[in-house]
């Protein structure tokens, strides 16, 4: 058992077997549709989620865990652990930051001997969920809780997430579209880039398919970490496996893969960006040497 206990959330989009696997506490996001709440892989399945956006005229909105969301991961970590680490997507494209603040706080007035750090990651989807999960990884080697959080600030600057989508009108309606508004006019057969800076959604340009999009990853990871650079990767995809398929082929074929997954976009994420959304996150793994 580790010395540290690791909590995040849902918009990780994490592989289900690795929360149990590295014993990664998740606190679950909420996704509204008409006035009924679910709470994100627990009441509702991504494929239900995707299959209502389909067909819907109304989309659904996300809503970030509260603090009585993570006091109840907090004390159940506590129980194993006497420090604790609440690893956070970005700030500015949701509260629940802020919410892990205040649980924090609110635990410690029960919890005094316990250490509880809440760590803004400035990212988002399985960007935030390799921090999460290098986080546990080092936890269950022994890792101390500052080893961790030297770690995760590491991470942090070099962890990037890529993604396109048919469509930015999930991230419009949503609110979510950060830099890139001036995309979102673009012809349908316009397949856009957009990726993530400093907690906020940017746009890196265009392309008119979906190969043109992915040999462009390939490019802009070449241009962070080489051509053939040694990385950990994910394809994080929204009910669209053969294209995550293709897009992992080509990753690999491009770089030093040293892990390579392929994952599910979390429900909550996948309200802004629509079904067939597919991207990769990556990091060098210099970062962890």
């Amino acid at each position: 058992m580790s010395k540290v206990a690791v909590i995040t959330d849902t918009c990780a989009s994490l592989p289900d077997d690795f929360y149990e696997r590295y014993d990664i506490a998740r606190v679950p996001y909420y996704v509204h549709i008409g006035t009924k709440a679910f709470r994100d892989l627990i009441d509702i399945t991504r494929d239900e989620l995707l299959d209502y956006m389909r067909k819907a005229t109304e989309l659904p909105k996300s809503a970030n865990p509260g603090p009585a969301d993570y006091i109840e991961k907090i004390k159940a970590a506590a129980q194993r652990a006497k420090e604790i680490v609440i690893v956070c997507m970005t700030s500015i494209g949701s509260g629940a930051y802020q919410a892990a603040l205040v649980a924090k706080e609110m635990a410690l007035k029960e919890l005094s001997n316990v250490r509880i750090e809440v760590v803004d990651t400035r990212n988002v989807s399985m960007a935030h969920g390799w921090m999460a999960l290098e986080a546990a990884r080092a936890a269950l080697a022994g890792a101390t809780l500052d080893d961790i959080l030297a770690l995760i600030q590491r991470m942090i600057p070099v962890t990037k997430m890529l993604q396109t989508a048919d469509t930015l009108r999930y991230l419009y309606m949503g609110g979510r579209i950060g830099k890139a508004k001036h995309l979102v006019g673009t012809l349908l057969n316009i397949k856009p880039l957009i990726s993530m800076e400093d907690g906020e959604i940017v746009a890196l340009g265009q392309e008119r398919s979906r190969p043109a999009a992915y040999r462009r990853m390939v490019e802009l990871i070449a241009e962070k970490v080489g051509k053939g650079g040694r990385i950990k990767a994910a394809v994080v995809h929204a009910a669209d496996e053969e294209a995550a398929r293709v897009l992992r082929e080509l990753v690999e074929k491009s770089f030093e893969c040293v892990e390579m997954l392929t994952t599910n976009l979390s429900s909550a994420l996948a309200v802004h960006t629509g079904p067939g959304t597919v991207g990769v996150c990556y990091f060098p793994v210099s970062v962890l040497e």
